[in-house]
């Protein structure tokens, strides 16, 4: 028996009982024989086949699986450890209203697999959900929402629940818009989860849109077009052919789509208008500036010019994830990831004031812990928006940035007691005798403000029992049980997939439809994590 090496490149296809699909005669298949059928773009494979005296290939196993190329990334964030307020008394983050992670994690879920650890971030399972926070009026710009009670997972640690809702604005009131939908239409974006996709979320957006409303789009592939000049929404059907046009092929320069994104915004800015950038990719950029270096202190540079940034991520396989965070967080920006049309509408119609028009930039929050009631404390996720604390009354400092009525929710996990004492010299050993167990502050400028403005709320710890605890706040801590769980946290102690339905399910209503599959979700993460 005669044996030869089958090599496949790139092959999606699921090849099945190959000793029964010959065939052709054994000089069909000699060296050099044409493959080409067996060729697709996603996939590589290579087996050691054997020709049989009839002329059939045979290999060991009746069925093959090719396993996908991997080329997703994720950027490592160690966990926040437990910190002593005698030495560190003050926790100081920007704010993140990006939800991306959890739904890039329920994409990987739904396809049978639990999300890698660095693909969890847990401030952003956290906020992908509403806690029906108070509503504030519009002098307050946002309602600062706290609440104390047990941890969970840790018998000895209560949870401290810091909570921001943004003003929503009234339809009505909303100011025009200049957007540059700069759409990434390289070859990497040619899959029914990316272009096609990409194409209905933004005529979707397009409807949403008023006659007051302005859109511009550039596409970018090995190089970057204008495809259509800044063009009034009373055109929609213009707009969306523009759409509708677009074909997906070549390499991606993503550096130089991006300049000529801005570069529109620019010249069509609007003063008291929404000026925003939203960004359809992938995140696959490969010539041009792709480093992930480059390209952030770019878009840092382009920030200035008064352009907000949207970032909307399709797609698996080969997403970065990494690079197109680290755009949306230096960027004046939001990022999302857009797994089907309901997430499309959930970000693009039912959310849109919030995803668009922002009403407080570099947005701040400074976390100051009594040592005579708090031993320790750590910060539940926001590991890569954590701020030196002098930088928190600096004005120059960037920070996140709070759309039209969207919440902000952080969770501290604290010890209580009496911290040790900080060996430093110099450093005050006496705190003022007080019942606050903390005190929230918030720094905030306007969305064309300069000067940040300050909030301060003390917070006292009520004693409240499990059962006095608000829904919002029983919900938000299974959501963080969640994600510490797929983080492989080492502070999650025995808590399960198990607990963490027990602890969500009597707070979830059959109309809170995003909740209601959180707990779909994580029945299927138990069952995958069964099996792993």
């Amino acid at each position: 028996m005669k044996t030869k090496t089958l090599t496949i490149t790139m092959c999606t296809a699921l090849i099945a009982a190959i000793s029964s699909c010959g065939g052709g005669e054994a000089d069909s298949m000699t060296e050099g024989g044409d493959y080409s059928e067996l060729y697709t773009e996603d996939m590589v494979y290579m087996e050691e086949v054997a020709e049989s005296d009839d002329g059939y290939y045979e290999t060991d196993s009746q069925l093959i699986v090719m396993e996908e190329m991997h080329t997703e990334e994720y950027a490592y964030l160690p966990e926040n450890d437990f910190m002593s307020p005698g030495a560190n008394p003050l926790s100081t983050f920007s704010i993140d209203v990006d939800n991306a992670s959890y739904t890039n994690s329920r994409r990987m879920i739904e396809d049978g697999y639990l999300p890698e650890v660095d693909a969890v971030r847990s401030e952003e399972f956290i906020n992908y959900f509403d806690y029906a926070y108070k509503l504030p009026s519009k002098e307050e710009v946002f309602s600062v929402n706290t609440e104390i009670g047990d941890c969970p997972w840790n018998d000895d640690a209560k949870l401290l629940h810091v909570g921001l809702k943004g003003y929503t604005i009234p339809t009505a009131d909303l100011p025009p818009s200049n957007l540059v939908f700069l759409l990434d239409i390289s070859g990497s974006m040619n899959d029914a989860n990316k272009l096609p996709l990409l194409k209905n979320s933004f005529k979707t957006l397009v409807d949403q849109l008023t006659e007051e409303d302005r859109v511009s789009i550039v596409t970018y592939a090995g190089d970057d077009r204008v495809v259509l000049e800044s063009t009034s929404c009373e055109n929609k059907a213009e707009i969306k052919a523009a759409i509708d046009n677009l074909e997906a092929g070549g390499s991606t320069n993503g550096e130089g789509g991006i300049n000529r994104a801005y570069d529109i915004a620019v010249a069509n800015l609007l003063e008291d208008g929404n000026n925003r950038v939203i960004l359809a990719t992938d995140g696959d950029f490969n010539i041009g500036q792709s480093s992930d270096g480059a390209l952030t202190r770019m878009i840092e540079e382009k920030r200035e010019e008064g352009v907000f940034l949207t970032i909307l991520g399709y797609g698996m396989g080969n997403y970065k994830d990494s690079k197109m965070e680290s755009l949306a967080d230096h960027g004046n920006g939001n990022y999302f990831y857009i797994d089907d049309m309901r997430e499309s509408n959930r970000v693009l119609v039912t959310n849109l004031a919030g995803t668009l028009h922002v009403i407080a930039k570099d947005v701040k929050i400074q976390v100051e812990f009594n040592p005579e009631l708090v031993k320790e404390y750590r910060l539940i996720g926001y590991e890569n928006r954590i701020m030196a604390d002098q930088d928190f009354a600096d004005d120059k400092k960037d920070a996140g940035e709070l759309g039209a009525g969207h919440t902000v929710t952080a969770i501290y996990e604290i010890i209580e007691g009496k911290a040790d004492k900080s060996d430093l010299k110099y450093q005050k050993s006496d705190s003022k005798k007080s019942d606050e167990m903390v005190t929230v502050s918030l720094r905030y400028k306007k969305p064309k403000g300069s000067k940040s403005k300050l909030v301060q709320v003390p917070v006292i710890d009520k004693g409240l029992s499990w059962n006095e605890n608000s829904r919002a706040f029983k919900f938000s801590a299974a959501v963080a049980g969640f994600s510490m769980i797929l983080r492989e946290s080492k502070y999650i102690n025995d808590f399960t997939f198990d607990d963490v339905i027990d602890l969500a399910k009597p707070n979830v209503t059959i109309d809170e439809l995003d909740k209601v599959e959180f707990l779909r979700l994580v029945e299927n993460a138990k069952i995958l994590g069964a099996q792993s």
